[in-house]
C-alpha cells in the first residue's frame, strides 16, 4: 500500500499543554482521563473524526494532537478535565502550533526556562 502524499494527508495542530495537579500523573492516566472526556463530550464518532492523539507527556507538560479545525472541540475535551487518578487537576492549554516543533520550542522549552524549582513549589 502506498503512502499519501503531504499535500493529500489531514492538517494537523499541536497544542502545548500543562497539567497543574498535586502529583505527577502517569501518561497512561492522563491518556486514559482525556479518551474517557472525549466519549463523553462528543462520542465516539465525534472523537474519531478530531483524531486526537498524546505525542508527549512527561513532568506533567505534553503535546497533544488534533486534526486542523477541531482545536476548539479539543480544547473544550481538555476543559472538561477535573481529576486524573482521583487527584483534581486542571488541564492549562499554553499554545497551538502548526509542527510539534515549532510547539515546543515556543510553548514547552519556554515555559521550563520561567518554570519555579520543586522545593518552592506551592
Amino acid at each position: 500500500m502506498k503512502v499519501l502524499p503531504p499535500t493529500l494527508r489531514d492538517p494537523k495542530r499541536y497544542l502545548a499543554l500543562e497539567l497543574i495537579c498535586e502529583v505527577r500523573v502517569s501518561r497512561e492516566d492522563f491518556l486514559n482521563e482525556v479518551f474517557s472526556n472525549s466519549a463523553a463530550l462528543i462520542g465516539d464518532f465525534g472523537s474519531s473524526q478530531a483524531s486526537i492523539r498524546l505525542l508527549d507527556f512527561n513532568d506533567n507538560m505534553g503535546i497533544l494532537r488534533c486534526k486542523r479545525g477541531s482545536e476548539d472541540l479539543t480544547r473544550a475535551i481538555l476543559a472538561t478535565i477535573t481529576r486524573v487518578d482521583g487527584y483534581p487537576a486542571i488541564v492549562n492549554v499554553l499554545g497551538i502550533a502548526g509542527t510539534v516543533r515549532s510547539a515546543t520550542e515556543k510553548y514547552i522549552e519556554k515555559r521550563d526556562s520561567y518554570s519555579v524549582p520543586d522545593d518552592k513549589h506551592i
